[in-house]
């Protein structure tokens, strides 16, 4: 979904999108990537992703924006329905809307859907209340717990793995439906017992009611979880490392899937070959924009949890810096 805009016009849009162009003044299209709630993380590498496509805009013609939005099946439907060109998209629900599995089974499979690259891996993240007395993930159940907000990843991701322990949302006192933005909040209200998140680390969304109200962190391990692993090719064991949060003295066991910016064909060559540039040609920089980056590698993000083949644009740079070969 790239448009077109000419003269003055292009000033009046201009903050609502991102663009490509042989001369930028004259003729500008813009592109927007989608990413999910304001205090995750996807919302900050969207947002560093576009400081960075903009900072060379002059010589390139790109102009980003990122936007918030409701995540990883929001963001993946909107590439499909042509409202979006890029989002960020946790690995599992890019699988399935690739192949048309699991909650894409009814519309069918997008094979025109792509990847541009791999990013912070996304542990699936238990914060309790410190009263709540929920000491492993199984006593969840009977409790106040945050299912996420329908149609992000984190939602679906929940419901995986209720699936797989045999719950159902009756099997909680509550099973409320909060956007990530406000589950903190309503942990420390009292409102609720639980939020499940899958969510990059460290994250503000987790800072908060850690920090606020003494929330504390619960392992997520045992043999459903180790089944879930075994079937999939998009989970995998995974640890939120010691000292990330405040009181958090030991590493915690859980699973995860990995974030990656996905797109389709319908979005030019050229555009996503300059995003893709301008992430890896200011890699050291990129990695100083969240601490969730820190861990990232060139060579890891060209292949590891990629659902989706890699777009042409994309494949052109990686070829060009060696990242890919024929």
């Amino acid at each position: 979904m790239i448009r077109s805009v000419s003269g003055p016009t292009a000033g009046l849009v201009a903050a609502a999108l991102l663009t490509v162009s042989a001369s930028p003044a004259a003729d500008q299209r813009f592109v927007t990537i989608g990413t999910g709630g304001v205090t995750g993380v996807y919302y900050p590498a969207g947002q560093n992703i576009c400081r960075l496509v903009n900072r060379d805009r002059a010589t390139h013609g790109l102009r980003c924006t990122a936007e918030s939005t409701g995540g990883s099946i929001f963001n993946v439907n909107a590439i499909g329905a042509g409202e979006m060109d890029f989002g960020i998209v946790q690995s599992d629900w890019q699988y399935h809307a690739f192949h048309g599995s699991g909650p894409f089974a009814e519309q069918g499979a997008n094979p025109e859907l792509r990847s541009a690259f791999a990013l912070h891996p996304e542990p699936f993240t238990v914060v309790v209340r410190p009263d709540s007395g929920i000491e492993r993930f199984t006593d969840i159940v009977g409790k106040r717990v945050n299912l996420g907000n329908p149609g992000s990843g984190q939602r679906g991701t929940v419901e995986r793995l209720m699936t797989e322990y045999g719950w159902t949302a009756s099997d909680f006192a509550l099973a409320s439906e909060l956007p990530s933005r406000e589950q903190g909040q309503a942990l420390c209200d009292n409102r609720i017992d639980v939020v499940l998140f899958t969510v990059g680390h460290p994250s503000a969304a987790i800072q908060e009611p850690i920090a606020t109200c003494g929330a504390r962190l619960i392992p997520v391990e045992g043999p459903q979880v180790a089944a879930l692993i075994d079937k999939t090719p998009y989970y995998f064991e995974t640890r939120i490392p010691a000292n990330m949060y405040p009181g958090q003295n030991a590493d915690i066991v859980t699973f995860g899937v990995g974030a990656t910016l996905t797109t389709s064909t319908a979005t030019s060559d050229d555009a996503v070959y300059h995003l893709t540039r301008a992430v890896f040609e200011n890699f050291e920089t990129f990695q100083t924009m969240h601490p969730a980056f820190a861990v990232l590698e060139p060579a890891t993000m060209v292949g590891a949890g990629l659902s989706a083949p890699i777009h042409a644009g994309a494949q052109r740079y990686y070829r060009e810096a060696g990242l890919l070969q024929d």
